[in-house]
């Protein structure tokens, strides 16, 4: 997947501190009930959890089933990843995605990496500044505020406003939609030691707010910006006002040789954690009574803002909010939003449904025969009978 070449330089370049936090305990367990109970029908559950054992879902990790706030299928797998990964190449960094100790999960815990639903919790976590005050607005231009960083003063660089960068409208040239090696801009980035100067640094490819160009350099900066308006680097926040509230007692985040908190993907949960976080956006930002998050953030979040990204992207199923996706049924209504990660990481909340969905693998070569990123689509709504 990634060449000898990229190691070799990853190597030189890439020192990462890690990061593995242990908080208070807050919050309370999820409670278990069954399929039936709570109206989903079993089997069509178990022919998947079947499908996934036999391998068609290439490489699962955890399934996972929330339905009226209870867990209703449970499951996890074991993967041989230390015989996987001896076909491939090996260097020892947090960066290398064929490396055991970093990928999947974080060194033998169920810790599992989250690759790009770490956007949609970056998102979440300046919601949050947001509510406070510390940032006024979505329609700021805060491309001033990153203070002794070189960057060309283009008129349309200066335009760019804080929703451009939370629904990937910037206008800055990126190319990561290419296959995860030397030319990835996303891989050249994470070779840098800076990589704020390094997203600063690409040009201005169209007018901001005119054009999605996924770009996983802009999450960078929206963490960066959330360190700068609440003073505080993002995880310390985190800890504060989101992991702390809804009892997540152990995290991993990558760090980039700088101090910057990997925040396009760095992120390590348990699937039971992830599920919290769905399930605090499926209560419109309420957790056991408390408001963590305003409910007009999470409405806007989990919107189509962009309701069809598909003229720039080749997606003809989804649109985009905040960081987070919007899959779209085939009459364009909403049912889903979602958070989706490099690999097979899958945070799925139907609101209509009460239903919260996990699937976590590590599908980074080749397909699979199965799509873990349709199965609620396809099989798991349709499931659902009252």
């Amino acid at each position: 997947m990634k060449t000898n070449k990229f190691f070799k330089i990853l190597q030189a370049t890439v020192f990462c501190i890690s990061l593995y936090i242990t908080a208070p305990v807050w919050a309370q367990s999820w409670e278990t009930s069954t399929p039936d109970k709570e109206g989903v029908d079993t089997q069509i559950l178990e022919n998947i959890h079947q499908d996934i054992q036999s391998g068609k879902y290439g490489l699962i990790d955890h399934f996972l089933v929330i339905r009226h706030g209870k867990i209703i299928v449970d499951h996890s797998y074991k993967q041989d990843y230390e015989s996987i990964a001896a076909g491939y190449d090996t260097a020892n960094f947090q960066f290398n995605y064929d490396h055991p100790d970093w990928h999947p999960y974080y060194k033998s815990t169920n810790l599992h990496s989250l690759q790009s639903v770490t956007k949609s919790v970056t998102s979440a976590l300046l919601g949050i500044a947001m509510d406070e005050g510390l940032i006024k607005s979505t329609d700021i231009q805060p491309m001033m505020m990153f203070n002794g960083y070189e960057q060309d003063m283009d008129p349309r660089r200066l335009a760019i406003t804080l929703e451009d960068l939370l629904t990937m409208r910037s206008g800055i040239q990126w190319d990561e939609m290419t296959d995860y090696d030397d030319n990835n801009s996303c891989i050249i980035m994470e070779l840098k030691d800076d990589w704020i100067q390094f997203v600063l640094s690409q040009p201005m490819k169209t007018d901001p707010g005119t054009a999605f160009d996924y770009n996983s350099g802009v999450s960078v900066l929206l963490g960066k910006l959330v360190r700068i308006a609440t003073g505080k680097r993002i995880d310390k926040w985190a800890e504060e006002k989101l992991f702390g509230p809804l009892g997540i007692t152990e995290y991993y985040w990558k760090e980039t040789p700088l101090g910057q908190m990997d925040t396009e993907g760095g992120l390590y949960l348990s699937a039971h954690d992830l599920a919290k976080v769905g399930y605090l956006f499926l209560q419109d930002g309420k957790w056991e009574g408390t408001q963590i998050i305003s409910e007009e953030w999470v409405q806007k979040s989990t919107s189509p803002i962009i309701p069809d990204i598909s003229p720039s992207n080749n997606r003809k199923d989804s649109g985009y909010g905040y960081q987070w996706w919007v899959p779209l049924n085939e009459n364009g209504a909403t049912k889903l939003f979602a958070g989706n990660g490099y690999g097979g990481q899958f945070l799925m909340v139907s609101p209509e449904h009460d239903l919260v969905v996990v699937f976590n693998g590590w599908n980074i070569h080749g397909r699979s025969e199965l799509s873990s990123r349709m199965a609620t689509q396809d099989r798991i709504l349709p499931a659902i009978k009252n």
